[in-house]
């Protein structure tokens, strides 16, 4: 070992060994770690420049980013989604695109651009109170069970509103315009006074709307229909008693059932039609399942012509005087074989070869409802036992019913699991049958208050309410 010492001690300066230059990759590496540290030091800084920031009362969604801040606002309550807009320029746009459902009260609103601007992502649009003129200061608000608009009493004709009280369909057609430009996802969409040029740039662009509804509309724009080729969902309002008048006929139905071939759910209310209209929806609506018939002034016959209607389940019937003034023989009557729930609500029925030939067609009906039904007695609700497949029956203010053609109708029918009997004031609690009320006792589900005067009599039992003040009262 001192060997070797010695050896190094004694070398000369210029056997000493030199120092190696640095190569291009030391000089790359550390130029890097350089890089790294001073990144480091950076974002240190940005954190304790926004830990400062939150510190000074700063805005803490700034961190967010759009999308992130979307989704935290799509969880809040409908009810807050006003007060949120209000918070800032950036909210109140985030909220915008939240929203998918508008009801335009201001025409002004659409035309200017701002409604497609505020809502971008609107699939579903009402633009029924926005189609009327008004100040929007009147004061008179018309409530219908179809419509909900404000007027102006300078517009205010004998028929309450006539088309001058309506926009133009010239106005409407630049609206749908913008609309069909503006929002190519709309799935819904009700207006008013439509003509075929409007309906026809819905149709181009609107490639997915599913749902529409039509106020105030004639035949001749229903040619435009048949370009929704995703149409499902239609409703048809003609006329409406004091408000507007417009006429549907057969040629419209046609139209209609031409061109929505993939039709499910069908409502038309105050429209002219008879056995040819409703066979062609029939024929060619072969996936319809739900038909609505409102106020329809129906020739005499066209009952017969629902057996076309062969995957039909829904029949509702509203505000009809006479279900049908000629019906005609019962063998040529038909039936609706998947027909399975049948509603009547405020109809006149008075006549028995109308019921009759209604049940008819409704053989194989499975839940029947009628509600508040003017003229409906014993005799004509004993026709319904034609229908023996029914599970379910609800009766709501049909006031001429008793229970004798009651019990002969319900004891009918043995596959019956509901009941419901309801504001019935000739049907009396006393007057229930032992055979009646066993078959109450294995009913699934059984609402019975038919005599709201026995029900309030019975529930006072034994607490002196009722009696005369003689009795009743002490005297101190």
């Amino acid at each position: 070992m001192a060997t070797v010492e010695e050896n190094r001690r004694n070398r000369s300066p210029s056997e000493t060994p030199k120092k190696r230059r640095s190569s291009i990759s030391d000089i790359w590496f550390k130029d890097q770690q350089l890089k790294q540290a001073i990144f480091k030091m950076q974002q240190l800084q940005e954190v304790q420049n926004e830990s400062k920031a939150l510190i000074l009362g700063g805005d803490p969604f700034s961190l967010l980013s759009d999308e992130s801040l979307y989704y935290i606002l799509s969880k809040v309550p409908i009810s807050q989604h006003f007060s949120n807009s209000l918070v800032c320029k950036r909210w109140y746009s985030i909220q915008g695109r939240l929203i998918h459902s508008v009801s335009v009260l201001d025409w002004e609103f659409l035309m200017s651009g701002r409604l497609i601007n505020r809502f971008p992502n609107l699939t579903e649009i009402n633009l029924v109170p926005a189609c009327f003129k008004s100040s929007g200061s009147s004061g008179i608000l018309l409530s219908h069970k179809l419509v909900s608009i404000t007027l102006d009493s300078e517009f205010i004709s004998d028929s309450l509103i006539g088309q001058e009280g309506i926009l133009g369909s010239n106005l409407i057609d630049e609206g749908l315009k913008l609309i069909s430009n503006g929002c190519p996802n709309l799935s819904k969409l009700v207006l008013v006074n439509a003509s075929e040029e409007g309906l026809g740039f819905l149709a181009e662009k609107c490639l997915i709307l599913q749902e529409l509804e039509i106020h105030c509309c004639e035949d001749i724009s229903l040619k435009a229909i048949s370009g929704f080729k995703n149409l499902q969902i239609l409703k048809l309002v003609g006329c409406v008693d004091g408000l507007y008048d417009s006429v549907i006929t057969d040629i419209g139905l046609t139209l209609v059932a031409q061109g929505c071939k993939r039709l499910v759910k069908l409502e038309l209310n105050g429209c002219e039609g008879s056995y040819d209209g409703i066979k062609a929806i029939g024929q060619c609506c072969q996936m319809l399942e739900e038909l609505t018939l409102s106020g329809l002034k129906m020739e005499g016959g066209w009952l017969s012509a629902l057996s076309y209607c062969s995957n039909l389940k829904t029949l509702k019937l509203q505000s009809f005087e006479n279900i049908d003034t000629c019906p005609g023989p019962d063998e040529h009557l038909g039936s609706c074989p998947t027909l399975e729930e049948l509603y009547l609500e405020q109809c006149q029925v008075r006549d028995k070869e109308s019921t009759k030939a209604l049940f008819l067609v409704c053989e194989s009906v499975r839940e029947i409802s009628f509600l508040d039904c003017w003229g409906f007695e014993d005799d004509l609700f004993r026709f319904a036992a034609i229908c023996r497949n029914v599970k379910s029956l609800s009766l709501e203010g049909c006031s001429l019913l008793t229970i004798v053609g009651f019990d002969s109708v319900v004891h009918s029918w043995k596959d019956l699991q509901t009941l419901k009997v309801v504001s019935c004031n000739g049907i009396k609690d006393s007057e229930i049958t032992p055979e009646l009320a066993t078959l109450f006792s294995v009913l699934k589900e059984l609402k019975w208050r038919p005599d709201s005067r026995s029900l309030l009599a019975s529930s006072l039992s034994g607490t002196g309410v009722g009696k005369k003040g003689t009795r009743f009262f002490k005297r101190i």
